[in-house]
């Protein structure tokens, strides 16, 4: 049912029909009977089996079984098998937000979430933490990544030194996003599992859930609307893929998965069955959402990734609104219309890869952002990522199936291309891209191929008519 649905959408979306709407529905349909196929998934057959191929060999690339190193990195003592963000030598350790981002791709097995849910929730902040440096761990933070050896290490910017992490660069907070990552992690692996009774086992002297409950508070928000805000002294990271990039102010993309975590406690709290907490869940996450254009709408769509400094309209989080379902429909049709502009202008993507922030959109010629650690068009700074590309298709086809089956197609090219299971002088899926001077960055990076191979997988089974959260 859906391929019809399907069909009738890009029949109806065709610039080439000038019959009214019902005959047009009616020879499409038709049309697609005769064929005896589904002629407009967003992937063909074989472009399907590659990316799923490909996502499983990279999750597979990424697994750090018990005992294992990376290079002279490791062994990893924590018990289990860990996820970290790549194959080869890429990122040895485990990064809570891109294990969590790619768990909708369904390749993760139950035992390898129970244990990082835990490990997770074993590294929990105890108590409030000043270190040297002038950054702040709040009792209650999650950690930005966890080493082999099984230590939270809570900011961007080293590996694994413990003592020296943190520092003006990476704020004075650990990263915002890492509390919400938490909560996914809990409600994916319990829809999953059924297995409800994890909320309440002891870890640390806490229960789960009551863990869960503490991240959830840890990030700074405005106390009228909930949306998540910091100033350059109390800064955060909003999200780690900006970990390199100074954002203040009211900040989008944490408020985002503030949102999606509110509606995971409140199903989780259900599960409880404690009423008085998924009233105050659900509530949490009606008032961020209403507050969401207010605070972040720009007149041509998208939203901006701040009110503070670095607040230009933010393609990944605009892209990532719309799939959650933070909008209403008027205003997730503005930002699907204008990516989707985007798109046809040649200013959010290359190689099926998205830009954080569309060329027109630079703070200067200098920089993409207004102020980042990295130069322009290298790494978070103006770089292509394949991460968000299936938020970005997911929009785009509200507006233009075909025209997202075309950037589908586009990104799916560059793997089959680049595939890293050609040798070792190829790379894809790579971590961010750009054309001047062939730059490429980190080869055989987890959440290029999960991200988009979920949100693909989700465009061709959503029905057309509507739009509901994941």
């Amino acid at each position: 049912m859906c391929g019809v649905r399907r069909v009738i959408k890009v029949a109806l979306q065709s610039t080439a029909y000038s019959l009214p709407p019902l005959i047009v529905v009616l020879i499409a349909v038709s049309a697609h009977f005769a064929h005896g196929e589904d002629i407009v998934n967003l992937l063909s057959p074989d472009d399907w089996q590659f990316l799923g191929d490909m996502t499983a060999s990279v999750v597979d690339a990424s697994r750090v079984a018990p005992g294992a190193k990376v290079g002279n990195v490791g062994p990893n003592t924590t018990g289990g098998t860990l996820l970290r963000p790549g194959g080869r030598a890429c990122y040895p350790a485990f990064w809570i937000r891109d294990y969590a981002m790619s768990l909708g791709a369904g390749f993760i097995t139950p035992e390898e979430q129970r244990h990082a849910l835990l490990l997770t929730a074993q590294c929990q902040q105890a108590k409030p933490w000043n270190l040297s440096n002038g950054s702040f761990v709040p009792a209650g933070a999650i950690a930005d990544h966890i080493t082999f050896a099984g230590k939270p290490i809570f900011y961007p910017g080293t590996l694994d030194d413990f003592e020296g992490q943190g520092g003006p660069s990476w704020g004075y907070l650990p990263a915002l996003d890492d509390h919400f990552y938490f909560i996914q992690m809990a409600a994916t692996y319990v829809a999953r599992t059924g297995e409800a009774g994890v909320l309440q086992e002891i870890v640390g002297g806490m229960t789960l859930i009551e863990r869960l409950d503490r991240a959830f508070l840890v990030p700074p928000s405005r106390p009228d609307n909930g949306i998540v805000h910091c100033e350059a002294e109390n800064r955060g990271v909003t999200f780690g893929f900006v970990d390199s990039i100074t954002h203040t102010g009211d900040v989008l993309f944490a408020s985002l998965l503030k949102y999606r975590a509110s509606l995971e406690m409140a199903g989780l709290y259900e599960r409880q069955e404690k009423p008085d907490k998924v009233r105050y869940y659900r509530a949490a996450g009606a008032k961020i959402r209403q507050a969401l254009v207010a605070t972040f709408g720009t007149p041509k769509g998208l939203l901006r990734a701040s009110t503070g400094t670095s607040a230009q309209p933010d393609v990944w989080g605009s892209a990532y609104a719309v799939y959650i379902g933070a909008l209403d429909d008027a205003h997730a049709e503005a930002v699907c219309k204008a990516l989707t502009d985007a798109y046809r202008a040649g200013t959010l993507a290359w190689r099926g890869n998205i830009r954080h922030v569309l060329t027109t959109d630079d703070f200067s010629a200098t920089t993409a952002w207004e102020k980042a650690l990295c130069g322009k068009n290298r790494y978070q700074n103006g770089a292509y990522w394949g991460t968000p590309t299936g938020w970005v298709c997911y929009a785009i086809s509200k507006i233009d199936f075909n025209l997202a089956r075309k950037l589908a197609k586009e990104y799916v090219d560059e793997l089959r291309e680049g595939d890293y299971r050609k040798g070792p002088e190829f790379g894809s899926p790579w971590e961010c891209m750009h054309p001047d001077g062939n730059h490429k960055q980190n080869p055989v990076y987890m959440a290029s191929v999960t991200c988009p191979y979920a949100a693909f997988k989700r465009i061709d089974r959503e029905p057309v008519f509507g739009r509901s959260a994941p």
